[in-house]
């Protein structure tokens, strides 16, 4: 048997988790924190104490971002025997306990020293980290997400990630290309390249992706997690253009609409550069879809600033849009920057998902009466090329092929088969 892991966060950390599961014992509860927002380190917290209350004879080992950031914190918990560094959680000794380790209430005792034979803690150097093995996991058996590549060499000025992952590392492309033919081998049917930036990958990402198709035809169905719009290539856009096995569903991190706001972000991009990809997008392949991360209510944003981001929803036809209200991490430039009053930031953040949300109800009541390419990947529920919900009744994990769309049902569309 293996650990139980509760993944906070991205992709990437959905990957991570999987692969520490294998190295964990079964006695164990993996919990792999997210730094992103405030709120994402409450849920780290939330995750930890429920986990205990619902296994209080587990040991709880806790790692990723927010443990790397404030590990003392975490390691004050009396819930928590261990905190892992993102760069120890793949030492299979980091999971082993220690002599003085107990569990249940005792946790509570255990020492509080950094990386003693006896403590708590081990977290070390991220920004000295060597490169780590290639994480890769299952989501319902059906889709594999398969990191490429980690760490942020920029340096947004809301984000803290940088500090948590260390520099872009790029995993060498035979032990991607080996990752991928594993996972294919059992069973998956999509593999999603993931990461903290992949669009840094240091041959570039559209390199890779023409490699991977090339080397393994077995690859029928290839996602992108998160792109960084100003840095998507050339090879990349000729493959969205003429290689149907790259799903047509795209996220930006546009993070905003305004130019002024982007600049104090530390963006590398400006409002036309958005909106310029994504019209070369949809000019190279019709059926692209466009999902985006925006932020509401950054630092000295003016109510016509954050029109601009409101209106970027219909500029980049956004569909699939998540809205953040702006949270100050610590340790960052925005967080030394003018603050916006709570109440107003929330009321921006609101006013933003109720667009995003009435824009992605009329792109799925468009797709009635359409066929769709679904893949399903639990109880009877999956998504179409462009990633919307679907649910075919009869149908089973992993089952592929055109669904006639006959109705929706909230977020989801309701599809048969045939």
């Amino acid at each position: 048997m293996t650990a139980q892991t509760i993944t906070l966060g991205c992709r990437l950390n959905f990957a991570e988790s999987e692969a520490m599961r294998a190295l964990a014992d079964d006695d164990m509860i993996i919990v792999n924190s997210c730094a992103v927002t405030n709120e994402a380190v409450r849920q780290t917290r939330q995750a930890i104490r429920r986990a205990h209350r619902e296994a209080p004879d587990k040991r709880i080992v806790v790692t990723g971002c927010a443990a790397q950031l404030d590990p003392e914190s975490f390691a004050a918990m009396p819930e928590v025997s261990r905190v892992l560094g993102n760069a120890d959680k793949y030492t299979p000794s980091s999971f082993v306990p220690s002599e003085v380790e107990g569990r249940g209430r005792q946790r509570a005792s255990t020492s509080l020293g950094t990386n003693g034979v006896g403590g708590k803690i081990r977290v070390s150097d991220v920004m000295a980290a060597p490169v780590p093995p290639v994480a890769a996991g299952f989501l319902s058996r059906v889709r594999s997400f398969v990191a490429v590549q980690t760490g942020c060499d920029h340096r947004c000025t809301f984000c803290s990630i940088w500090q948590a992952r260390g520099p872009s590392r790029s995993l060498p492309y035979h032990a991607v290309r080996d990752a991928v033919a594993r996972e294919l081998d059992a069973g998956a049917r999509e593999i999603v390249l993931t990461g903290v930036d992949i669009t840094s990958y240091e041959t570039g990402l559209g390199s890779l992706c023409q490699r991977l198709l090339a080397d393994l035809p077995q690859l029928r169905r290839l996602r992108l997690s998160s792109l960084d719009s100003i840095e998507i290539d050339q090879a990349l856009m000729e493959l969205v253009a003429g290689e149907p096995r790259l799903l047509p569903h795209f996220h930006l991190s546009l993070q905003a609409g305004d130019d002024l706001i982007l600049k104090r972000m530390k963006r590398r991009h400006n409002r036309a550069q958005a909106i310029s990809t994504v019209e070369k997008l949809k000019k190279a392949r019709a059926d692209v879809t466009i999902g985006a991360d925006l932020i509401a209510g950054f630092p000295t944003e003016s109510e016509e600033a954050a029109l601009n981001s409101l209106r970027l929803l219909d500029d980049c036809d956004i569909v699939a849009a998540h809205i953040f209200p702006f949270s100050p991490r610590p340790n960052t430039p925005a967080a030394r920057m003018p603050q916006l009053e709570r109440e107003l930031v929330k009321a921006r953040a609101a006013r933003l998902r109720l667009a995003a949300e009435e824009r992605r109800s009329r792109w799925l009541d468009g797709l009635t009466g359409t066929r769709q390419t679904v893949l399903i990947e639990n109880s009877e529920k999956g998504h179409s090329d462009g990633f919307a919900p679907v649910r075919i009744d009869g149908s089973n994990r992993g089952d592929l092929g055109t669904a006639q769309i006959i109705a929706r049902d909230g977020d989801t569309l309701i599809g048969m088969f045939g």
